[in-house]
């Protein structure tokens, strides 16, 4: 069974190189890699060329699209029945695929498959990011899966990487991929999944991240206060017609005033001088 893997580059010529070195070195050897490069103004596409493999195919976009229209050009040019999202600047431990193809032969009918992760990168993010990782790793870890996740993750991201995350191309392709914000758009398709499909978690860290200020991560942070869960909840209640999901609406809505509430506490408090406490992201 071929498993897609789907890259999005912009501009990560320094580490672009490791993260195909990655996908090379896999164990499990029936895949594709669709990189899609959404005009790079640096050495990237070189890089991408420098690889010789037959399994490595490159798209460039003719102008900038952005994340969303760059990952759906990816995706409409796979042809596995299983995706695997890769970003640009990650690293796939050499047994990733191997481990995620056991666990789709043995459930078939899971939408997502996601595991945990290794942080590596700059040493402040990474202390930062630490905390949220073992709490997510926590609360994961007591669940019996496959399962549905809905309910842990409409007020949270509990799935914080993209490149932790292999889909059912089909069940994927179902979804409404019309996120209102384009950095949040693995959120988004999360929670539509989730609604109608059971996920499956490996409590194994088969993904490194790699954290550093110029990464995605970085700028998504500046926009986790934007409602985009809000908004699926919205779009998922307007296709449904379903009165009840008006439940945990209500719960996303009082969880983003109390964000932005503490959010409007700590630049009070930068203003007036007053020393702040690490923020969990």
């Amino acid at each position: 069974m071929k498993i897609s893997i789907v890259t999005a580059s912009y501009n990560y010529q320094n580490y672009i190189k490791e993260t195909i070195q990655s996908v090379l070195d896999q164990t499990y050897s029936d895949w594709e890699l669709i990189i899609v490069d959404d005009c790079s103004t640096d050495n990237s596409v070189n890089v991408i060329k420098s690889f010789n493999d037959e399994r490595i195919k490159l798209f460039i976009n003719e102008k900038n699209l952005g994340l969303k229209e760059t990952l759906k050009r990816g995706i409409e040019n796979t042809t596995g029945e299983w995706i695997a999202f890769l970003e640009s600047d990650d690293i796939l431990k050499k047994d990733y695929l191997e481990k995620k193809y056991t666990i789709i032969k043995q459930n078939p009918n899971v939408a997502v498959i996601f595991n945990d992760v290794e942080l590596f990168g700059d040493e402040n993010r990474v202390k930062n990011v630490t905390p949220t990782i073992i709490e997510t790793a926590n609360l994961l870890k007591k669940k019996t899966y496959p399962c549905n996740i809905f309910n842990d993750i409409f007020i949270f991201n509990r799935l914080l990487t993209f490149s932790a995350v292999t889909v059912n191309r089909k069940k994927f392709l179902e979804c409404n991929l019309n996120t209102p914000i384009d950095k949040l758009f693995d959120w988004w398709l999360f929670i539509h999944l989730s609604r109608k499909y059971d996920f499956y978690y490996i409590p194994e860290k088969l993904t490194k991240w790699r954290l550093h200020n110029n990464s995605y991560i970085y700028y998504k942070e500046r926009l986790f206060d934007y409602p985009v869960n809000i908004a699926a909840l919205i779009d998922i209640i307007l296709s449904e017609r379903n009165i009840k999901l008006f439940i945990p609406l209500v719960i996303a809505c009082i969880s983003t005033a109390k964000r932005f509430k503490a959010r409007l506490f700590r630049a009070i408090k930068k203003a007036l001088g007053i020393p702040l406490r690490e923020e969990k992201i």
